[in-house]
Formats: C-alpha cells, sequence, structure tokens
C-alpha cells in the first residue's frame, strides 16, 4: 500500500474530518485503490519512521483547475481540512504551499477511511 502525507491536516484527518484531498501529481491513482495516510512520508531525518494514520480507500479522482474549488460548495474548504478558510484563502495557500498559481491543474482525491483506529 502506497504511502500518502498528510502533514499540513494531519489533525483533521485524525479526527476523519478531511475527505478530500488536492495533490500536484497522483495522476495515475484511481477509485478503489487503497492508501496508507501518514503524517510525513518525505524529509525524515536517520533513524525517524514514517507515523502511519489511517488507511484510506480513494472513492472520486478528476483532474482540474485549482480555481475551480468555489463550485464544488461551501463545505469545500473544511472536507480538505481547512474549515476557516475561504475557497480564495485556500487556493491562495495552496499556490504558496505549491509554487503554483490558481490556474494549475491539480489532481482533486476524494476518499473515505476504512480503518476503525489509527495504525
Amino acid at each position: 500500500m502506497r504511502f500518502m502525507s498528510f502533514s499540513m491536516t494531519t489533525e483533521a484527518f485524525k479526527r476523519r474530518e478531511k475527505t478530500v484531498t488536492r495533490r500536484l501529481g497522483w495522476w495515475n491513482l484511481e477509485p478503489g485503490e487503497l492508501l496508507q495516510g501518514v503524517e510525513q512520508a518525505q524529509g525524515l531525518r536517520k533513524g525517524e519512521h514514517v507515523k502511519r494514520l489511517h488507511a484510506i480507500r480513494v472513492t472520486d479522482v478528476r483532474q482540474e483547475p485549482l480555481y475551480e474549488l468555489p463550485a464544488h460548495g461551501p463545505d469545500e474548504c473544511a472536507r480538505e481540512g481547512f474549515p476557516e478558510l475561504t475557497p480564495a484563502e485556500f487556493v491562495e495557500m495552496f499556490c504558496m504551499a505549491n509554487r503554483c498559481g490558481p490556474g494549475a491543474t491539480v489532481n482533486r482525491i476524494e476518499f473515505e477511511y476504512v480503518d476503525a483506529a489509527p495504525c
């Protein structure tokens, strides 16, 4: 099972409030695929280990421009783990964190939790 990092939204992921993620990558992901959510997958120091969170199952994957986020409705930022942000603020934050523009094509990945408790 492949790891997917949720370093920016670890707490929302642990609470199972996050059900959508946008990524620059993961282009070959398919609905039904199982992934292991982790706190951080890259940049670990020598001796550090991956901290497993929850297993997830991908329910929907689509490529879209980042600026289309508001079209998903008012709950989309909360589903992303950022209920305090407006869609415009989320797009700005995403662009800064990923060094891209609002026209960037992203993978919008919807998922469900499949394990009963954190690993």
